[in-house]
């Protein structure tokens, strides 16, 4: 009998993933499936429950949220040794790896998937005792995902960032940030506005901001939008949309699996969507180190 542990986040979604998170736990144990349920209630919950099910004897794990819970999945698995496969199902605010992948909502569907038992290995990037599904980031309006209360993510939904970046184009637009950028592809020290160092091609609900990612080419996409008058720096977010950005001048795009930026300025680091901490940070791949059902 095959043992699968659900991890949801039940701030993500509310009553809409919970009858889908209930549907989903009946037609797996209809299937013969033995089903344990946990609700995290703070920071880390996911992390510490994943780490518990390497030790012990599941045989999947399904994680319902948004990319934080994921993230914390994922570091799970990586801190508990083994690789236990993990199916995702999108819920929360921003989904972006579960997006990228076209990971099925539906709860019929995502059981099938799991069923079917088709898992790939994907990347994880890493920096230091941290790791990221999806992308670790620093600059212009990157601080946005942790400084909205989770309060306005639960009612807003996507809206509450677009509201807190609204409030912080005026106090960010013009600051630069002065950075040094060591890898063996690209190596320089400039003002920036921003950096991302990637490893899907979905970024904060832009489905093309890193257009040549992917994630089972042990490489992390690294995007650098240098500081730019303004018509250019509006050139360059318009072109975000269809990926042309990475043509313009003053943005620099190479892959990697080893990136260190410093900086002497204090500037925080996002880690899919959450605080990380600051500069300075080596960044490097961990390649097929996560399994999902696909």
């Amino acid at each position: 009998m095959k043992k699968i542990k659900v991890i949801y986040n039940p701030s993500s979604g509310r009553q809409i993933i919970q009858k889908r998170i209930d549907n989903i736990c009946k037609i797996l144990l209809d299937n013969g499936y033995l089903v344990g349920k946990v609700a995290t209630q703070k920071k880390d919950d996911a992390m510490f429950e994943t780490i518990k099910c390497c030790k012990e004897d599941w045989d999947a794990i399904v994680a319902c949220g948004g990319d934080g819970t994921v993230n914390e999945v994922a570091t799970g698995i990586i801190l508990g040794g083994r690789k236990i496969p993990v199916a995702i199902l999108a819920a929360g605010t921003v989904n972006d790896f579960a997006n990228y992948m076209g990971l099925p909502k539906d709860s019929k569907e995502f059981c099938e998937m799991i069923m079917n038992e088709n898992t790939i290995d994907v990347d994880l990037g890493n920096w230091g005792n941290k790791y990221f599904v999806n992308v670790a980031a620093g600059g212009f309006l990157t601080n946005v995902a942790h400084q909205v209360p989770t309060e306005s993510k639960n009612v807003l939904g996507r809206m509450a960032y677009y509201l807190e970046g609204l409030r912080e184009i005026p106090k960010q637009m013009f600051n630069g940030i002065n950075v040094r950028i060591t890898s063996e592809e690209y190596s320089s020290e400039e003002e920036i506005f921003l950096f991302l160092v990637s490893n899907s091609s979905s970024i904060g609900g832009f489905k093309m901001l890193a257009p040549k990612a992917q994630v089972e080419d042990g490489l992390l996409d690294c995007i650098i939008i240098r500081k730019s008058e303004i018509q250019d720096a509006l050139s360059i977010f318009l072109n975000i949309l269809k990926g042309e950005h990475i043509n313009h001048p003053n943005v620099k795009y190479f892959k990697t699996k080893k990136v260190t930026i410093e900086s002497e300025d204090e500037v925080q680091v996002d880690i899919d969507g959450e605080y990380g901490g600051v500069l300075p940070a080596t960044f490097q791949v961990v390649h097929r180190g996560f399994r999902i059902f696909n």
